[in-house]
């Protein structure tokens, strides 16, 4: 999974990629000290996976992995390669989704681009030079297939899409929330990679003081929060410069530290949790001697199709899978033992996956 961090300069967005990847972005008190798209790859905590790797004594274990990419602070403009431009915007091309940093604390010795505390007002700026940038990759698409169109009359529904695609975004709306009328639209729509078609979480960035009540008593949040949800966005809320403190701590202080706070968790875990809500994702499980690892695939993916994750020849000579829960197998203490019990399933093709099965595939290539 790939994450694209967004937001204005001096939103906190490099504040908050530092304290997810420790990756050391410079993050400085002026716009654009991020001059190329910072990339860290993260490990998704899962408990499971430990308490399996010390049930099978495995060699190694592999969490699943969140990719991030901290992308230079936009501003109007940037679609037309105002700051820096549209080279960045190229770079959230390549992403499955969208954290758009918005900034809901205020602090006098933080300038704010704008001049002002106003989080509605940040989101239109960016949506708008999303908006702008998909428009010109519209326009071009649409030059090429009208020109087509005038010799072969199969283009005609892809012409009527991209004509509705173009009045939906001139309405100032993103192309995720445009109704599409079969697959074959669904299937244009993807190929055509557009900016606003890309799923959102919104980090409301809020003062340490707030971080308890998840931001209840901060009027921005409910702002972003109501817009968030006429969108089907996710939003978490988060404190930038406490998670970066938190990303200093070992696994011992850091418990203490968020227990001092009245937090049950960090912003990486809300923010793991809302990418894999919005992304419709989940994790299954192998272990062995060699390796107990986590794997990322869409909720509703099928046993054959979950084996191809690990290797495009599982999925091919798939046979059967052998499934147990994890918790079942952890309460048991070995898989022979969860099989005398009855709670190994042997699986077929049709089997669709739950998160946190342990699976061993049985395959003939």
């Amino acid at each position: 999974m790939k994450l694209g961090i967004v937001g204005l300069p001096n939103v906190g967005k490099s504040t908050l990629f530092n304290s997810l990847t420790k990756a050391g972005a410079e993050a400085a008190n002026y716009p654009f000290c991020t001059i190329d798209p910072n990339v860290g790859v993260v490990a998704v905590p899962d408990e499971r996976l430990e308490a399996l790797g010390k049930m099978y004594q495995s060699r190694k274990v592999t969490p699943a992995v969140i990719e991030f990419v901290d992308i230079a602070g936009l501003v109007k403009g940037a679609s037309k390669g105002e700051g820096l431009g549209n080279q960045f915007l190229s770079n959230i091309r390549e992403v499955d989704a969208i954290v758009h940093v918005v900034r809901c604390f205020e602090d006098a010795n933080v300038i704010h681009v704008d001049g002002s505390i106003n989080p509605l007002r940040d989101i239109e700026t960016i949506n708008l030079e999303l908006i702008f940038a998909d428009l010109e990759v519209l326009e071009r698409r649409y030059a090429k297939v009208s020109k087509a169109a005038r010799m072969d009359k199969t283009y005609a529904k892809e012409l009527a899409l991209l004509e509705r695609i173009r009045a939906h975004l001139e309405s100032g709306r993103p192309v995720k929330t445009l109704e599409t009328e079969d697959e074959d639209e669904l299937a244009l729509l993807k190929e055509y990679n557009l900016l606003t078609g890309k799923p959102v979480i919104y980090a409301a960035n809020v003062a340490e003081d707030e971080l308890a009540d998840d931001g209840a008593s901060n009027e921005y949040v409910g702002e972003v929060r109501k817009f968030a949800e006429k969108e089907k966005s996710e939003v978490f809320v988060i404190c930038a410069q406490i998670e970066q403190e938190i990303s200093e701590l070992d696994e011992e202080e850091k418990a203490m530290f968020l227990e001092d706070l009245g937090l049950a968790e960090s912003g990486l875990e809300k923010l793991i949790r809302a990418s894999y809500s919005l992304l419709g994702l989940m994790s299954f499980l192998t272990a062995g001697e060699d390796e107990t690892r986590a794997w990322t695939i869409k909720i509703g993916t099928k046993a054959p199709q979950a084996a191809g994750k690990i290797h495009s020849d599982f999925e091919r000579g798939f046979i059967k899978a052998e499934v147990v829960n994890y918790k079942d197998l952890l309460e048991q203490g070995s898989l022979s033992a969860a099989r005398e019990k009855g709670l190994v399933g042997m699986e077929g093709k049709d089997y669709v996956v739950r998160d946190g099965d342990v699976i061993l595939f049985r395959f003939n290539v």
